[in-house]
């Protein structure tokens, strides 16, 4: 029986990994690499999860996911932590980042780099570097390299899920100053399109400075001051399965309301400035998951909090 199906029964049985980091994807027989496919595509068949990064060579993250101990779709549309439109302070980047004339490369390690060269009407490089954790975690690396100033830098990374994942939840601090975060369904009651902030009204200006009315598809959000942390999930109709995004330097969570047919969740990444000639740096990890509690959600997500703080400190520490 090979390795990626081995991990498959694992994970059929209720087993969720611990992300091993970086070092668990490297070697010439690694089965979390992405390997070429047709038409600028890179394939991946983790044993747990099957499709295309880049469909057709396009700027669209995962596309085709297939759930394979379940036989379940998980995406639609325009896939899976695709990255979208991009702002500065009431200016946005074309229709979206999915259109930008970009490069990728196959490193050695398995994974996959993104470049969005600057042009003269972006004045910024951006970089994705697609990584898998484990055979159920894609880790993606959104870098920035601003050429000048770039007032509250804005990558919003879209993710469109299958109708058979309705429900969407979001993590809020729950009431009466509880420590524990909890989970709020995105109901209708709630408005149609909702925004959830890390910083509260500190982020009401940046939100509301005019990019979101900018053509095509411009959008009036709700906005809910009641994010605890950047994680929000969206269970499948039985509860079988749950996907689940999470991120670092990432100041909102969107999503439309419960049975609304984008079926979507969105990450908000950066939301502050990034000096002329500086780099900055966000991380987001989705996972799929069977049967997993909301405790078991809280911990993925601490866990991988946890890891992206010593991953840090290494880093500043070998400068």
């Amino acid at each position: 029986m090979g390795t990626r199906y081995i991990l498959a029964w694992f994970l059929m049985a209720g087993i969720i990994f611990p992300s091993a980091g970086p070092a668990a994807v490297t070697g010439a027989d690694n089965p979390l690499a992405f390997t070429p496919g047709d038409n600028g595509e890179y394939r991946f068949d983790t044993g747990v999860l099957r499709g295309v990064l880049r469909p057709d060579g396009k700027s669209r993250g995962l596309s085709s996911v297939v759930h394979v101990p379940s036989g379940t779709r998980l995406d639609r549309g325009v896939g899976i932590v695709s990255h979208y439109r991009v702002f500065t302070a009431g200016k946005r980047y074309g229709p979206a980042a999915w259109s930008w004339p970009g490069t990728a490369q196959l490193r050695a390690d398995g994974t996959v780099r993104t470049t969005w060269p600057a042009t003269p009407d972006r004045p910024f490089e951006m970089t994705a570097l697609y990584r898998w954790a484990d055979p159920q975690t894609l880790d993606v690396e959104t870098t920035v390299t601003a050429r000048e100033d770039l007032s509250d830098f804005e990558s919003f990374l879209a993710s469109y899920f299958d109708e058979a994942f309705p429900s969407p939840y979001v993590s809020v601090q729950p009431p009466g100053g509880e420590i524990r975060l909890s989970f709020l369904l995105g109901e209708k009651s709630l408005g149609d399109w909702l925004m959830f902030t890390t910083n509260g009204s500190g982020h009401y200006g940046l939100i509301r400075d005019g990019r979101w009315t900018i053509e095509p598809h411009p959008v009036e959000w709700t906005i809910l001051p009641r994010l605890a942390g950047p994680l929000c999930f969206r269970r499948g109709r039985d509860h079988e399965l749950t996907v689940i995004l999470m991120a670092t330097d990432c100041f909102a969570v969107a999503m439309p309301y419960e049975g609304e047919a984008h079926y979507s969740l969105y990450l908000s990444l950066f939301g502050h400035h990034v000096k002329a000639g500086k780099t900055a740096t966000a991380s987001t990890r989705f996972v799929v998951a069977s049967n997993v509690t909301d405790r078991q959600v809280r911990r993925l997500y601490h866990r991988y909090t946890k890891q992206m703080r010593l991953d840090r400190r290494r880093g500043r520490e070998s400068r």
